[in-house]
């Protein structure tokens, strides 16, 4: 694999879950559960990722960091938390795609505050090689995060103490589900 900005993956990322929103609204019922579930399990894998690698990261390196990071904070948990009534409720709740537009909103408004206030001072504070090493961490924390939305460990303490045992719950709970044929129909 090549070696990659950790900027320019998160950004590719956010394109990539802008286009699976539009798979999750446009999908026949029958497979809209299925494309929801990778939604859901992406967005948990990138905002662990952001919250145990980048924020902290932007934290140190930029002036007024702290203030920055707070703020992409509190829009990860509002999102977090529609996310997670959406996975709860499942894709036939009748309020499904009303939601589903919000968590949209919100989610987009966040990405594009993360690229102009935090990422764009972010590469002109760090080197290549930084943003390289980050990329490298980004990918490992995403293979180990929770694969479901936990509003509350936003923090990168919370994330490397909890997350462990998280992912694991998410994981054998995924496979229930999927033994079961109970994700949302």
């Amino acid at each position: 694999m090549a070696e990659q900005d950790v900027l320019d993956l998160l950004v590719a990322q956010h394109a990539r879950i802008r286009d699976m929103f539009d798979e999750v609204g446009n999908a026949e019922p029958g497979a809209r559960g299925e494309a929801f579930d990778r939604l859901v399990r992406l967005l948990a894998a990138h905002e662990t990722a952001e919250e145990e690698i980048v924020h902290p990261y932007a934290r140190l390196k930029l002036d007024g960091g702290h203030g920055l990071v707070a703020d992409r904070l509190d829009e990860e948990r509002r999102a977090k938390r529609l996310l997670q009534h959406l996975d709860r409720t499942g894709v036939a709740h009748p309020d499904f795609h009303d939601n589903l537009d919000r968590l949209r909103r919100a989610v987009t408004v966040h990405a594009r505050s993360e690229e102009r206030y935090e990422f764009v001072r972010l590469r002109a504070a760090t080197t290549a090689v930084e943003r390289r090493t980050m990329a490298v961490a980004v990918r490992a924390a995403e293979a180990l995060a929770p694969t479901h939305p936990h509003p509350g460990t936003e923090s990168a303490t919370r994330n490397l103490l909890l997350g462990g045992p998280l992912a694991l719950a998410d994981r054998a709970r995924d496979l229930i589900r999927k033994a079961t044929d109970g994700h949302h129909a």
